[in-house]
């Protein structure tokens, strides 16, 4: 109801296919509970020993959060939203998927690095090419999560902390870009015109959701680059800190585009107040 609440065509577009890739994963996550009470008669999240089920509902998960390869619904619904349900699903929507994320005796380490370095790759990619802004905060959220998910079985606090501020920083920039009502990047060279102050604010959230020093963005990537070191896992840390440049590269897009470029010139004709009375 929250999504579909405008009736537009792409609002409704968007909200069933979310309802569909939800309730995928919520038959997934379902399937997977009473296979694991099956092979090993617990039903307790905690309690998952059977290597089967605890893949299923890691995918199933992955599913419900847009981890990549399972994340193409996730730009799609995101596009089709307005920017106040566009923030919901960003943020409030990660945190029931993620308590349960943290509650998984993962079998296979293997299985959730694949899955996050994939999204920080999938996530940096994916954003280059994009326009639209929403698209962008959408990869964005996907590379983000492959972050997260990259520490989680070694260090769940720092899970925690990344998603704190994580959603910190995406509502601030999602409420910037209600408060501008843009939504794509040519749109954002008015910003000054509109609203000098939020233009002066947005840039450093913009570099801090890239990891750059020393905003608070660059804390979490420092604490899980030294973590993964610590765990022996230099080569999916080089690989991830090197995606995450891919993703920089698209909020210095933002950052350019909403700063240094000229708002567009109009035709004389159309401002009346410019002309002699």
């Amino acid at each position: 109801p929250l999504l579909a609440q405008h009736h537009h065509p792409r609002a409704t577009e968007a909200t069933t296919k979310y309802f569909l890739t939800q309730a995928t994963a919520a038959a997934m996550l379902l399937f997977a509970s009473t296979t694991n009470a099956w092979l090993s008669g617990q039903w307790e999240i905690q309690q998952m020993t059977h290597p089967i089920p605890t893949t299923i509902i890691t995918l199933a998960l992955a599913l419900k959060i847009g981890l990549a390869p399972l994340h193409a619904w996730l730009p799609e619904v995101l596009q089709g939203l307005d920017l106040t349900a566009g923030l919901i699903l960003s943020t409030w929507q990660k945190i029931a998927p993620f308590a349960l994320l943290l509650q998984i005796n993962v079998p296979t380490p293997l299985l959730l690095i694949s899955l996050s370095l994939l999204s920080i790759l999938v996530g940096g990619w994916g954003g280059l090419n994009q326009n639209q802004l929403r698209k962008i905060l959408a990869y964005s959220s996907i590379a983000h999560l492959g972050w997260m998910v990259l520490v989680l079985q070694f260090s769940p606090s720092m899970t925690l902390l990344t998603l704190s501020l994580y959603i910190i920083m995406t509502s601030s920039l999602f409420l910037s870009f209600k408060t501008n009502k843009t939504t794509t990047i040519n749109a954002l060279a008015t910003s000054w015109a509109k609203t000098p102050t939020l233009t002066l604010l947005i840039p450093p959230i913009l570099l801090s959701l890239g990891g750059l020093p020393p905003l608070t963005g660059f804390m979490p990537k420092w604490l899980i680059l030294q973590e993964l070191t610590k765990q022996d896992l230099a080569l999916a840390a080089t690989v991830a800190a090197l995606s995450a440049l891919l993703s920089l590269y698209f909020y210095l897009r933002l950052w350019y585009a909403m700063t240094l470029t000229m708002s567009p010139n109009t035709i004389i004709n159309t401002m009346p107040w410019r002309l002699p009375s």
